[in-house]
């Protein structure tokens, strides 16, 4: 049998000893053995820092976005071969494709994001200026810069491929270097993708490594910069959680464990309404796919108690249709756990829950799967529990990490809410409703104990990615029992890996720290309008002023017909004078808007290709007939944008009047062509 490997310090490393069979969780055979004896996991963390991690920091976030792109494109192209190896983990090709395709859509997400939503730099300018003094010489602002360490992860055994990936996307578009140590059971999956992503030669050395077997005294050797993500048992969590290292070095520690989710059937969805359909079947979803074994599973099924009868015989009905056996199999819509070790933890804590109900659907202990022995392979017919009792404990406390829901009847929207609760803690709940104030009443109060919340009616069933689908754009995690913490969530993901700091001096300063202009700072007003420069021309502080031009009423009632805009206060002298705000007629803002682009435009054909927005936008002081207007256009922000031939400019706009003072503020978007194309 083959012996895993690890990769780190740069080279493929065999284990020092046989390790640990690991079990075709279909069939019961040795697929291979796994052990990390030998692994110098201090010498792998400092590889990390010293090799990984500056490689990294030298990428801009575009381009380390850019290579996440092009390793999910190379992952993808590999998909049926980890298809195949994934069959033996139990999966069925859907389960299969939850898992892989998931993981590689997080990487495109990422990679998405990080170019639309990040600077083309290799830290973060994160916030607004914050004004610390009164003359505007002394002011703050925050940066956020690449952590110096390792991201270690500790991943789960149910997603082999989405684990690992939903942990490196954000890290390395920090700039932070990966160390991943999954699960035994299916570690095969992970060890193959890690395979994949090595041969490719895609990421920078050192920025991915991986180890295979036990993580020892893995946890010993971190520092201060290093970070920990924990995917797992809640014991198991708490356990690392509190590691002397972890605990004396204050080592950032993320978990995201079990947790009994909830879904709540809404008063509204009796039989034969789309609501009470989506429900049952959203149900009989969460309890198959991937059997059951994922984090974000319905465990708790809440149901208005006089429709109990009703969604037990509805789901009976669908769990009846689930063939379980050989995913190979394409009649097979449920495949084995993981192992025999997990099937039979589900059963000892079926156990617990049996005590405060009784069985709606299955037999634990008996069934016959299609292609296949049932000795041998790690199957389970799905369990349907009820419990009438809602105020017993079991339901709320045991969690079965199998293909086991348990009904639970509640009354009224405030008992829902108390029986949530007493999970301590979920990732992801769902309520099933088209009313409303009952989801609103709901959904503010169990918010507090949830990562994810779902509301899912016929407005949004069709496109709804489900109940349990972490959505690399959103918050992966949730409070309590589930871990406390939280993966993904678009930026917060990027940001949990690196270092805020609050950066304060003066404005010019500040401008040449983080290459963003800073109000106070000196403008540079050259004899060529900026808008004559190309990307590569322009400098930070490259300023038009234009102006002054007076504003008449002329100009005021014009505006007002062409545009319809007739709001008293722009009509109306004696209305808009028994308004708080104003002496008399008024300017529109627009029309201040309108004649500030007039003022700094540069009309000829030239670098700048298009304006595509304005951002913050406040008018700050009443513009009235008579009125001089000059504004002043200051070269903010400078980002290219590789491989396209042009980049966004970011303008500090100030539209004043004859007194100096501002009478609109504003940043103007830009894109501006390279000269290179």
């Amino acid at each position: 049998m083959v012996a895993l490997r690890s990769y780190v310090s740069g080279s493929w490393h065999s284990p020092a000893d046989e390790g640990v069979a690991l079990p075709d969780a279909v069939t019961g055979e040795e697929i291979a053995r796994i052990s990390s004896a030998g692994v110098d996991m201090g010498a792998a963390l400092e590889y990390g820092r010293r090799t990984g991690g500056p490689a990294l920091r030298e990428l801009t976030f575009h381009q380390r976005a850019a290579l996440l792109k092009a390793l999910a494109s190379h992952l993808r192209e590999h998909r049926d071969e980890l298809y195949e190896l994934s069959a033996r983990t139990g999966a069925t090709l859907g389960d299969s494709k939850f898992d892989i395709d998931g993981g590689i859509g997080v990487l495109f997400g990422y990679s998405s994001k990080g170019r639309r939503e990040l600077p083309n730099d290799t830290f973060l300018v994160e916030g607004d200026v914050e004004p610390l003094g009164k003359g505007g010489t002394f002011v703050g602002q925050h940066l956020c810069t690449p952590m110096l360490g390792v991201a270690v992860q500790i991943n789960a055994f149910n997603f082999p491929v989405w684990g690992p990936l939903e942990k490196l996307a954000p890290a390395f578009l920090a700039g932070m270097p990966s160390l991943i140590k999954p699960a035994s059971q299916t570690a095969y999956l992970s060890a193959r993708m890690i395979e994949l992503v090595v041969e490719s030669g895609i990421l920078p050395e050192g920025s991915v490594q991986l180890v295979c077997g036990d993580a020892r005294d893995l946890l010993d050797h971190l520092t201060e910069q290093d970070l920990v993500a924990f995917t797992g048992s809640a014991s198991t969590a708490q356990r690392l959680r509190t590691h002397p290292t972890v605990v004396g070095r204050s080592v950032r520690f993320n978990a995201e464990a079990d947790s009994l989710n909830c879904s709540i059937l809404g008063p509204d969805a009796t039989p034969g309404t789309q609501e009470f359909d989506l429900f049952v079947k959203q149900l009989v979803t969460e309890m198959t796919v991937k059997a059951g074994q994922k984090c974000t599973a319905i465990r708790r099924a809440l149901v208005p108690g006089p429709l109990m009868d009703d969604v037990a015989e509805a789901v009976r009905e669908r769990l009846a249709k689930v063939t379980v056996g050989n995913p190979a199999n394409p009649e097979v819509r449920m495949g084995a756990l993981a192992s025999l070790d997990q099937r039979e933890e589900v059963r000892r804590s079926l156990k617990a829950l049996l005590d405060a109900g009784s069985a709606a659907f299955g037999d634990p202990d008996h069934i016959s799967p299609v292609d296949a022995d049932a000795e041998r392979g790690a199957f389970m017919s799905p369990i349907l529990l009820r419990a009438d009792d809602p105020g017993r404990s079991e339901p709320h406390e045991v969690e079965a990490f199998g293909p086991v829901s348990t009904l639970i009847p509640y009354a009224g929207a405030g008992q829902a809410v108390e029986l949530a609760a007493r999970g301590r803690g979920s990732l992801a709940g769902s309520i099933v409703t088209a009313d409303a104030e009952f989801a609103r009443e709901v959904v503010l109060g169990i918010a507090p104990w949830h990562g994810r919340l779902l509301v899912l009616n016929s407005e949004d069933a069709k496109e709804s990615t489900g109940h349990g689908s972490p959505l690399p754009a959103l918050v992966h995690g949730g409070p309590g029992r589930a871990g406390g913490g939280e993966e993904m969530g678009g930026i917060r993901g990027v940001l949990h890996h690196m270092q805020r700091t609050a950066v304060q001096g003066g404005p010019a300063m500040l401008t040449a720290l983080t290459g963003r202009w800073v109000p106070g700072t000196d403008r540079t007003v050259t004899e060529e309008h900026p808008f004559r420069k190309h990307l590569e021309d322009l400098r930070v502080g490259d300023t038009a002023v234009g102006g002054p031009r007076t504003v008449t009423l002329e100009d005021i009632e014009h505006f007002a017909e062409f545009t319809g805009d007739t709001f008293y206060a722009h009509m109306d002298e004696e209305s808009a004078k028994a308004n708080p705000f104003f002496n008399g007629r008024v300017a529109h803002g627009y029309l201040v808007v309108s004649f500030a682009a007039g003022l700094f435009v540069s009309p000829d054909p030239g670098p700048v290709l298009a304006n595509y927005g304005l951002e913050n936008l406040r008018f700050l002081t009443p513009v009235y007939p008579g009125d001089e207007l000059t504004v002043t256009l200051t070269a903010k922000q400078i980002t290219p944008r590789a491989g396209t031939g042009y980049g966004e400019v970011r303008w500090d706009t100030d539209v004043t009047n004859q007194d100096g003072a501002s009478v609109a503020k504003y940043d103007v978007l830009t894109l501006v062509a390279s000269r290179s194309g």
